[in-house]
């Protein structure tokens, strides 16, 4: 639990209202969950399984009894992710929106000067343009027909380096001399790396030539929309410290800093929208009613 006055960019704040709201992020990995309620911010986290439904329950179980909130009183909810479109909260209010729009309308409310983000998930990296006056997406483009430059992607790689996940970004940050891993497909790049531990390169070299690959992948997309200040990672692999080294490095561009880890950046989004969402008719609404609904 935090205050929204301490995680919320200082000139967005006025706008978050009063109704309790939640937003749930339901990624091919993980699922995430914000509430708003009565000027605080709740987060839960959960990995996601076989059932959509049922971790988007667990996590607004959650939820719930962080806050002690009755489900009764939630004015809106707003699902967004991978497993976005099977959702449904019986008679709360619900709808589903883009997880494009949601990591780029949360990225927005923690940097309301936000114009790029960089957001990579277990199954996709995308690279969004953000109009810092409204939070609204101008332009993206996603990778999701391979798996380099992903989550499972890394994971694949710490297996081989006999490393968890969460060891795989500290371990490249020890590098002395990063490895060269060429390859752009996982497949061969998995081959690359046990070339590489087979001849005795540390883990921790291997590691940060593994972060610097996928990282070259983002800056790909990145490169096709134009990269402008100020820029936000969110995802699931946001919180990995060797791959914002790596994507820093690369883009020449720092990470903003903000108050609220962006792994929860597609959850506060969904959040934002089921407020207004709560306090709008569809007329009202405007782009948010066009967006993909269900």
């Amino acid at each position: 639990m935090s205050d929204l006055k301490e995680i919320i960019d200082p000139d967005l704040l006025s706008t978050v209202t009063g109704d309790i709201a939640v937003g749930l992020d339901l990624g091919s990995r993980t699922g995430k969950g914000v509430l708003l309620a009565g000027g605080k911010l709740y987060t839960a986290i959960t990995p996601t399984g076989v059932f959509m439904q049922e971790t988007a329950d667990k996590l607004l179980d959650k939820l719930l009894k962080q806050s002690k909130v009755a489900r009764e009183n939630i004015a809106y909810i707003v699902g967004t992710g991978y497993g976005r479109i099977a959702l449904n909260f019986g008679v709360t209010g619900h709808k589903i929106v883009t997880e494009i729009s949601c990591h780029a309308m949360g990225s927005h409310y923690l940097n309301a000067k936000v114009r790029s983000i960089v957001d990579i998930g277990g199954q996709d990296s995308k690279a969004i343009r953000v109009d810092p006056a409204t939070g609204k997406v101008i332009e993206f483009i996603m990778n999701d027909k391979c798996a380099a430059g992903t989550g499972r992607f890394l994971e694949k790689v710490a297996h081989l380096l006999d490393l968890t996940l969460e060891q795989l970004g500290a371990e490249a940050l020890k590098a002395d001399a990063p490895a060269d891993v060429s390859s752009q497909c996982v497949v061969f790049a998995e081959s690359e790396v046990i070339s590489l531990k087979a001849k005795g390169v540390s883990a921790a070299n291997i590691a940060a030539g593994i972060h610097l690959a996928t990282a070259r992948r983002v800056r790909n997309l990145v490169n096709r929309i134009g990269l402008e200040p100020d820029l936000v990672f969110s995802g699931g692999v946001s919180n990995n410290p060797g791959m914002t080294h790596a994507l820093e490095e690369l883009l020449g561009h720092p990470i903003s800093k903000v108050k609220l880890d962006t792994i929860f950046a597609g959850a506060l989004g969904a959040a934002i929208f089921a407020q207004k969402a709560a306090s709008s008719t569809d007329e009202e609404l405007g782009d948010f009613a066009l967006l993909k609904t269900k």
